[in-house]
């Protein structure tokens, strides 16, 4: 066997990828797709676990059989096990609104400068802290003795192995920057369980095997990057250290790889996180809305003909008008185009009057989120970029990558759109001897066998200067 499957869990839907990887050679085939709709029950937004975890079965069955397995997903969401191990309900979406008012409340407790000193996490109201605070109390949370992320769980599920993946459990808030250890004394000035937190494993480690009757074959799962975020930084296909990336999907994840967290009060103002990545790295990054409030747009108009859209944006006005879509009123699930139109009337700019005005209003805005947030993290991390590589679904948005080389001044890389897979692989392959070296010998192989491509920066600079003052950047 020399296939590898990649389970990847993203927000609007779940997939099972094989690669099959040698020396020189790297090749993958979607073998199942799955949706992922969350439910809304008694007022509370959920996550369909049984729902993925069938789709997941029925993706590894079409798949094998493969060498091994290795599972991502999204972050911060988690399901707590009571003590036979069962499943205490399904895991809440990170978009329900049960946590607007907790960091706020814990800010009050510990102050926001000293939170960040100790986490080296941005703020978000859906962190898993401020989840977990928010569940104090309640008879689910008293009567769990285990927390897994998501991935963690499906991978629990499958072997029988409890864990925690360190790349994803770095996005809790709830690790010790310095150390990559569960942070206890944290973890014990908010109240919370400290035998709730299981052991930690590093991309590489081995979970335990996969039995036979579950697949009908025989294979193991291995820890990749399990936040989906790390699995696709390893699927940049960069050439040396002094590069961007925007992993872009319904959030686009915007930083840079460095080699330690930076924790500096600039750092954490500016909402930057330091979540761990493949090797020992650090992700210096910051969430920007991504291609949300565009999925969101399509739902509300019944449409599905985004390339359409698009051809219809490109020829579209350039910045006739900008929002910030990191603004809280574009979080949850609605009507976007009015939500848009609305931030458009109250800073005195022109609404926009058909849905190809609103997706370039979207794709103009999301550009400029991009721009802000790779000259912020060349500034805060002291290190210098030298172009920005766009991986993730937003690699096939044209106007999207060309509008982000315009933005920030810098040559796009486009592609693989796969990243997130092919990181996934990567990291089983090289845990099975199949390949060698760091990441530097990963990427090789994808800019090897994956087309890239470029993007040269053009438009007017003032432009985008102008707009960036609209939005108050």
């Amino acid at each position: 066997m020399t296939g590898f499957a990649a389970v990847d869990l993203g927000a609007s839907g779940g997939r099972v990828m094989v690669g099959r990887v040698e020396p020189g050679t790297l090749d993958l085939r979607q073998v199942c797709r799955f949706a992922n709709e969350p439910v809304r029950v008694a007022g509370t937004l959920h996550w369909d676990i049984l729902a993925l975890y069938r789709g997941v079965l029925t993706g590894l069955r079409a798949a094998g059989p493969v060498r091994s397995l290795g599972v991502d997903s999204w972050a911060v969401d988690y399901g707590l096990l009571d003590e036979t191990g069962a499943l205490l309900g399904n895991p809440v979406h990170y978009r329900d609104s049960r946590t607007d008012d907790v960091p706020a409340r814990v800010a009050r407790r510990i102050p926001e400068d000293r939170l960040y000193a100790r986490t080296g996490v941005q703020r978000q109201p859906f962190n898993t802290l401020y989840q977990l605070v928010a569940a104090a109390g309640t008879p689910q949370l008293r009567a769990a003795r285990r927390m897994l992320l998501v991935p963690d769980l499906i991978g629990y599920w499958l072997t029988g192995q409890i864990g925690a993946e360190l790349t994803n459990a770095s996005t809790t808030q709830l690790l010790d920057p310095a150390t990559g250890a569960w942070n206890t004394g944290l973890i014990r000035d908010l109240a919370l369980p400290p035998d709730l937190f299981p052991p930690l494993r590093a991309p590489g480690d081995p979970i335990g095997p996969v039995s036979a009757d579950l697949l009908g074959y025989r294979t193991e799962a291995v820890a990749v990057g399990s936040h989906d975020t790390a699995s696709a930084v390893v699927g940049v296909p960069a050439q040396g250290p002094d590069f961007a990336y925007v992993s872009c999907g319904t959030w686009s994840l915007v930083g840079v790889e460095r080699d330690a967290p930076v924790l500096t009060e600039a750092s954490r103002r500016a909402n930057f996180t330091n979540e761990r990545g493949v090797d020992g790295t650090v992700r210096f990054l910051r969430n920007v809305a991504g291609l949300w409030p565009l999925q969101e747009s399509l739902r509300v108009w019944g449409r599905d003909d985004v390339a359409t859209l698009l051809r219809e944006a490109a020829r579209e006005p350039g910045l006739a008008a900008v929002v910030d879509l990191d603004d809280p009123a574009f979080r949850p699930p609605g009507d976007m185009p009015a939500r848009i139109a609305a931030a458009c009337r109250a800073s005195g700019q022109p609404e926009p009057a058909t849905p190809a005005a609103t997706v370039r209003c979207i794709v103009d805005s999301l550009a400029l989120a991009h721009r802000r947030a790779v000259r912020q993290a060349q500034e805060l991390s002291g290190g210098q970029v030298n172009a920005v590589h766009m991986v993730g679904g937003g690699a096939r948005n044209e106007l999207l990558c060309r509008l982000t080389a315009d933005a920030c001044g810098l040559p796009v890389l486009a592609g693989p759109a796969e990243a997130t897979a092919l990181g996934n692989i990567l990291v089983q392959a090289r845990a099975a001897g199949v390949l060698h070296g760091d990441l530097s010998a990963l990427r090789a192989l994808l800019r090897q066998t994956r087309p890239i491509t470029r993007y040269e920066p053009g438009g007017d600079e003032a432009a985008w200067r102008c707009a960036e003052r609209r939005v108050g950047g």
